[in-house]
């Protein structure tokens, strides 16, 4: 018996595209998650005009209607949090653990901003004219299509609609082609509960030459936010510039953790793990560099082998499952190339980095140790974006401090280390938008702004009240009295 096929949603009906997406799960590769219609440019177009024509209406909302909007959404995610988890950890393979602990920060996402549709404020200076206000106040940029990636299906989506729509503007969603599900259910829990006007929310499923092509270019797109590949974002950046388009970008990582001799080393194992190795690896955010001092590098090496041993990766439902399987089938053999080329430049693999075999089809990867690296190797300049992880030895804190900063990205660092010196001079010094110390590189709280420097992010921070910086426009005005 064939699914039902979920459609796109565009301007308040519920549509066939022009072709098929059959979404199949990496746990087990004779799983079909379910269809989900692909649109084409002339659906995209629809779409972004249903956008355009309910921008003003949706703008003239009251705050306190935009934020009860919100709050119905959020409320309802919360509530089938487990429901859509389990989705989540299905189709894209992160542990059921980690597709609940994402669920739940979609919802809490939606009623953060629920909170700050009514909190946006204004200015008013004084002129140095007699008799004359101003006022500066923020205002709705219009149309916001939004691009986002697999490897967080719903959180990522979550953070870039929510403000969206809190602060008056109109979306045009495109999610990756990888993962439709999580983003289809999503999307139909914001058309229902948060019963939006017709226009004012849309989603086109498909592929990026296509939809995502259509959006970037249309002159009535007025902003563009994207997370994904640093070349694909460079692309999106250059023709939202091209027409004069508001664009932010949120790209790759090569994200560095420098444990010092003083480090507690269970400590800096547990974040080292957590870091380089949950979510599979697949984390922007993820410790792929591990800067590890001379004195404690080899009891490093050594118990993070014997904690890597003790993992068990397997499919993402199944109970004890610590690390899931790669989500695709090129993103696994994009991880085998990263291995292999680090074995081929000097590389020595401490631990992992092995094919397994489960009791379904799927595409399991062993967490990868790489020792015996330098910082020019390919491994340690490019993103792998895998539960791939490389040690580089230094002699001191000096040493570490250069290494982690010698890269175009510039997204997450951290540190481990007992001396408030270091780390204080760490979180001074390292040309990252985000520090950690004694805390993974990867996870973040959704009310603190995200956001890099150098090559991994472009334009204003996403996530907290730093939100309002792209999706509003500042106006001032001046009024005799």
């Amino acid at each position: 018996m064939t699914a039902e096929l979920k459609k796109n949603f565009v301007a308040g009906d519920w549509l066939a595209g022009t072709d098929v997406n059959r979404n199949v799960n990496p746990s087990d590769t004779s799983d079909v998650v379910g269809e989900y219609a692909r649109a084409d440019e002339k659906q995209t177009l629809q779409a972004i005009d249903a956008a355009f024509d309910a921008r003003l209406s949706w703008q003239r909302k009251t705050a306190e209607e935009r934020a009860d909007a919100l709050d119905r959404i959020g409320t309802e995610i919360l509530a089938r949090r487990d429901e859509l988890g389990r989705l989540l950890s299905r189709e894209e393979g992160k542990t059921l653990v980690e597709g609940i602990g994402e669920a739940t920060r979609a919802g809490r996402v939606f009623k953060f901003f629920a909170g700050e549709a009514l909190r946006l404020g204004g200015e008013k200076l004084a002129s140095i004219r007699a008799g004359v206000e101003v006022d500066v106040v923020r205002e709705a940029e219009g149309v916001i299509g939004i691009i986002t990636p697999w490897n967080f299906p719903i959180a990522i989506p979550a953070w870039k609609i929510a403000p969206a729509l809190a602060y008056g503007n109109t979306v045009v969603f495109k999610p990756a082609d990888l993962v439709p599900g999580s983003a289809w259910a999503l999307s139909e829990i914001i058309v229902r509960a948060g019963a939006l006007p017709t226009g004012v929310f849309n989603l086109v499923m498909g592929a990026g030459s296509k939809v995502g092509n259509t959006l970037v270019t249309s002159p009535k797109v007025r902003a563009m936010t994207f997370t994904g590949s640093t070349g694909t974002g460079r692309q999106i950046g250059l023709r939202c510039m091209e027409r004069g388009a508001k664009v932010q970008l949120e790209m790759g990582g090569k994200n560095p953790l420098v444990i010092l001799d003083d480090a507690d080393l269970e400590q800096a194992v547990s974040v080292a793990i957590n870091g380089s190795f949950y979510s599979t690896g697949q984390r922007c955010t993820g410790s792929s560099r591990l800067i590890v001092q001379s004195g404690i590098h080899d009891r490093f090496v050594a118990a993070m082998t014997e904690r890597m041993a003790a993992l068990r990766t397997d499919h993402a439902l199944k109970d004890g499952t610590d690390i899931g399987p790669v989500a695709s089938k090129d993103q696994l053999d994009q991880d085998l190339f990263y291995i292999a080329n680090a074995k081929e430049e000097g590389g020595r693999i401490a631990a992992g980095g092995e094919l397994l075999q489960r009791e379904h089809p799927g595409f399991y990867l062993s967490p990868a140790l790489i020792v015996d690296t330098h910082n020019a190797m390919r491994v340690n300049r490019e993103e792998v974006f895998g539960p791939v992880a490389s040690v580089i030895r230094v002699k001191d804190y000096d040493e570490a401090l250069a290494t982690a900063n010698d890269t175009e990205f510039g997204l997450s660092s951290g540190i481990c280390t007992t001396s408030l010196k270091c780390a204080s001079d760490f979180k001074r010094n390292s040309t990252a938008g985000m520090v950690m110390v004694n805390v993974p590189t990867a996870g973040v709280d959704y009310h603190a702004p995200f956001g890099g420097r150098k090559g991994s992010s472009y334009g204003s921070r996403e996530q907290g009240s730093y939100a309002r910086e792209f999706y509003t426009s500042v106006k001032t005005t001046y009024t005799q009295a």
